[in-house]
């Protein structure tokens, strides 16, 4: 099985940032994209943000120009930066991982816990 662990949400002001990490841990054979998405009360869950393991990137609109998504494929973990925080960042972040646990198998997501993020105007 495998383990995808977030830190680093909390409350923050409007213009401020924050850092997310998720590291993952486990049974893993190989990861491919790593990921952010979020999901605020009574909305569908959304992508932030999604990084290959080659590192090409893809941002949801609303968090371009303001997000940056990394990784560090040595250590399996996916980190996601976000300055120029807005109000309407508010929303509960979860880290998603698609692993391979061994050779021959299919891949799989694998979801975090969830972090708060609260942006306060």
């Amino acid at each position: 099985q495998v383990q995808a662990v977030e830190s680093g949400g909390g409350l923050v002001q409007a213009g401020g940032s924050l850092r997310l990490s998720c590291a993952a841990s486990g049974s893993i054979f190989t990861i491919n994209d790593m990921g952010w998405y979020r999901q605020a009360p009574g909305k569908q869950r959304e992508l932030v943000a999604r990084i290959s393991s080659g590192g090409s990137t893809n941002y949801g609109e609303s968090v371009k120009g303001r997000f940056t998504i990394s990784r560090d494929n040595a250590k399996d973990t996916v980190d996601l930066q976000m300055n120029s925080l807005k109000p309407e960042d508010t929303a509960v972040y979860y880290c998603n991982i698609q692993a391979q646990e061994a050779w021959g198998t299919r891949f799989k997501d694998y979801w975090g816990q969830g972090t708060q993020v609260t942006v306060s105007s």
